[in-house]
């Protein structure tokens, strides 16, 4: 009889590892004899990196479903609302160049052609302001919904802005003291194989061996289990995404009252981006930059800058940026035999666009929602597994691609690069050219858990001014009614916002003083 599968062992905490656990420990009732037995163990000898910020609309679902009261988290994590993106200086490079990727859908974005009525009636607006009431509701610093809203609920979709490192803290707390997670602390010395290949145990400096039925890999870029062991291969795409380093740094607010934006700030620079994250006492600020196209003196020089134009008070002599340096890829084969491998040690693509969370969520709910019942099952499951998430992989990185491409700067020789056809995937031609008659749809896209789907593609095109050629047929009946009909909504949900949504700081300071 095929061996079952009860004893999950996760390799690694951080905001992966702690994000699994939860997801498997909640779904299958670890608190219970009968349950799952969920296992973390991470070396007391290793820090975890800490900088990812950024979500999506994505987490505060999971949260929602692993039982989390959204209070408590944004009083523990000392977290923001984020409604959006902001992209600033992709286009042409010029101050006032923006656009705004927002987390609501343009208004009938699958059912009409919403550019074709936005070019011809409202053309000296932006796409996103006359597609979405959101983007407006950003420029003003607006939370996406009142105090009186119950936990989750909302006015306007959104995400969350978090410090890392304090989530990871509060998810293990959660684990551990809620969830019947066991937690250890201990170095893996090596893993003990049994004759079909399959890790039996690991092997634990203090604790001696570990077992467990499947092994889950969470621990960064070293990939302990699926790297160093299993030597999954990894496919790098940094003839694609050149992007390969950043530098970050913390920048503290000077007011206790000092506004909190309610989108990332996405600046584009000559050899890269900064990103620019209002937490609730600070400021995260990064350049993700590629090594080939700038050095390290640069990047600094530039980030001093930036943050001396944005916050002429802080003293840059008192900051500490941290280096970091990463390969943009994935691994082909995530789950090898009965270790699958989640967050960095899977794969990792620049933090433009906030995927790497949403990317644990996907993997962690895909595996417990397909957890194998033996071992027989397992080689089904990893087989359907793998598949997936190499087209997601590459559709993620299709999605960032588009940023760039569509680029009119020719100020450096980074976005000549990035222009490049040979460096653009085929499958993203392809896209742009049936683009160029048609608006994206769900026919353009195979996979249901798609990440960025249609309406991304359309505020991201759009955005950077990319038009369709006329066709030669007319536009579909009645377009443009039900367009009009979409471009007042959003013009009522706007002043309806305006009126009655307060600042992102004054409801965050509602809810952490309650």
């Amino acid at each position: 009889m095929s061996s079952t599968i009860s004893r999950v062992v996760i390799v690694g905490g951080g905001t992966a590892g702690w994000l699994t656990a939860a997801r498997l420990a909640y779904d299958h009732r670890a608190t219970e004899e009968t349950g799952l037995s969920v296992t973390v163990i991470e070396s007391p000898d290793v820090a975890t990196i800490g900088v990812g910020e950024g979500s999506w609309p994505t987490l505060r679902m999971t949260l929602r479903e692993i039982g989390i009261s959204e209070h408590e988290f944004i009083r523990e994590c000392e977290v923001s609302f984020k409604q959006a993106s902001k992209f600033i200086a992709w286009r042409t490079g010029e101050r006032d160049d923006y656009y705004y990727h927002p987390f609501t859908p343009p208004e009938g974005a699958l059912t009409i052609d919403v550019n074709r009525a936005w070019q011809k009636h409202q053309a000296d607006r932006p796409f996103a302001f006359t597609a979405s009431a959101q983007a407006q509701l950003c420029e003003a610093g607006l939370a996406p919904k009142q105090i009186q809203t119950p936990e989750y609920a909302a006015f306007s979709n959104y995400g969350y802005h978090l410090n890392a490192g304090k989530f990871g803290q509060f998810l293990q707390r959660y684990c551990v003291e809620k969830l019947g997670v066991e937690y250890i602390q201990d170095h893996i010395s090596h893993l003990n194989e049994d004759s079909s290949g399959y890790v039996k145990s690991l092997a634990c400096r203090d604790r001696g061996e570990l077992a467990g039925d499947l092994f889950i890999d969470c621990s960064g870029a070293t990939g302990l289990l699926i790297d160093k062991h299993f030597k999954a291969p990894f496919i790098d795409r940094s003839s694609i995404l050149f992007n390969n380093k950043a530098m970050a740094v913390q920048v503290p607010y000077h007011s206790p009252d000092q506004a909190i934006a309610s989108a990332t700030l996405s600046t584009a620079q000559t050899a890269g981006w900064i990103w620019d994250i209002g937490l609730q006492s600070r400021r995260g600020l990064g350049y993700v930059y590629s090594d080939a196209h700038t050095n390290q003196e640069q990047v600094w020089e530039t980030l001093k800058t930036y943050i001396q134009d944005s916050s002429p008070e802080t003293d840059i002599n008192s900051l500490t940026p941290k280096n970091l340096s990463f390969q943009p890829g994935y691994r082909s084969t995530p789950w090898v035999k009965n270790c699958v491998a989640i967050g960095m040690s899977s794969g990792f693509i620049e933090p433009l666009e906030a995927s790497a969370i949403a990317m644990v969520e996907i993997c962690s709910k895909t595996i417990s929602n397909e957890l194998p019942a033996t071992r027989d099952a397992m080689a089904i499951v990893a087989k359907r597994y793998n598949a997936r998430f190499v087209q997601r992989w590459e559709s993620i990185i299709d999605f960032l691609k588009l940023h760039y491409c569509l680029s009119a700067r020719d100020d450096s020789s980074y976005w000549l690069d990035n222009r490049s056809a040979e460096t653009i995937p085929d499958n993203l031609k392809n896209l742009l050219e049936l683009w160029k008659y048609q608006i994206p749809s769900t026919a353009d896209f195979q996979h249901i858990l798609e990440l960025f789907g249609p309406p991304s593609y359309q505020y991201v095109l759009y955005g950077m001014g990319y038009t369709p050629l006329a066709r030669i047929t007319a536009s579909r009946r009645d377009n443009d009614n039900y367009a009009l009909q979409n471009f007042q909504k959003v013009d009522e949900t706007t002043k309806k916002g305006l009126r009655g949504l307060p600042s992102n700081r004054s409801l965050l300071n509602a809810i952490c003083s309650q």
